[in-house]
């Protein structure tokens, strides 16, 4: 009965680092969507995104069973829990990817980020990715150092958000359409957010490996919302 026990547990990571793999191929179909105007892969991004909505309802209904049938205590205790809230993050990255395919989709045949920020842009997802699989890493290896290097990726999303909008802000009448700057506005964002839910998961292992409170990585990040 325990074996059983743990191998219901193993599998629970399994399944979220199964969901961190299925988000990650969102985000690299989305982003070439974006910048090569793939209106295939944007249509992948999509049609796949309630796939990731259903992992998430199955992993949740698994640790919910857990906890009511094995009442567990400790790490155990703390795994499971700290599971409800990864899985929620995942799902939401996976939503913000199918929304910057839908920016792309939308744009067909344009595209939708100026030449002047494509690089930009093309940053801002790599960075999002190289977090979200050192989230992966950190839940396989509970591994607080590397917890640390996706807040630093995490910071340099930040900046970047922040310096394309003041070029946007700052910019002439006739330097964006009222398009570019509303996609525009909507892709940073999306990108930034994404690297908070990373964020958010590695500061959840955190949690289940200290017992700490959130805050124990820095300042807290606690994402509830897009």
């Amino acid at each position: 009965m325990r074996e059983a026990y743990q191998s219901d547990l193993r599998h629970i990571v399994d399944d979220l680092l199964d969901m961190a793999e299925m988000v990650g191929t969102a985000l690299e179909g989305a982003t070439a969507s974006l910048l090569e105007g793939d209106l295939a892969r944007a249509e992948q991004v999509v049609t796949a995104d309630p796939h990731l909505d259903e992992r998430q309802v199955e992993l949740d209904a698994k640790a919910v069973e857990l906890l009511a049938r094995q009442s567990p205590v400790a790490t155990d205790l703390r795994l499971l829990v700290a599971t409800l809230r990864m899985s929620s993050s995942l799902e939401r990255m996976g939503d913000l990817a199918a929304h910057i395919a839908l920016v792309a989709r939308r744009a067909h045949p344009e595209l939708a980020v100026p030449e002047q920020h494509r690089e930009q842009i093309a940053r801002m997802s790599e960075l999002g990715l190289t977090a979200l699989q050192g989230a992966g890493q950190v839940i396989t290896h509970r591994d607080l150092a590397l917890a640390a290097e996706v807040e630093k990726q995490d910071d340099e999303l930040d900046r970047l958000m922040l310096e394309i909008s003041r070029q946007i802000s700052s910019s002439d009448d006739s330097a964006y359409t009222n398009a570019e700057v509303i996609d525009m506005t909507l892709l940073i964002r999306f990108y930034e957010r994404i690297g908070d839910h990373a964020v958010s998961l590695v500061r959840r292992v955190g949690f289940l490996v200290t017992g700490d409170s959130l805050d124990t990585l820095g300042q807290s990040v606690d994402v509830e919302e897009f």
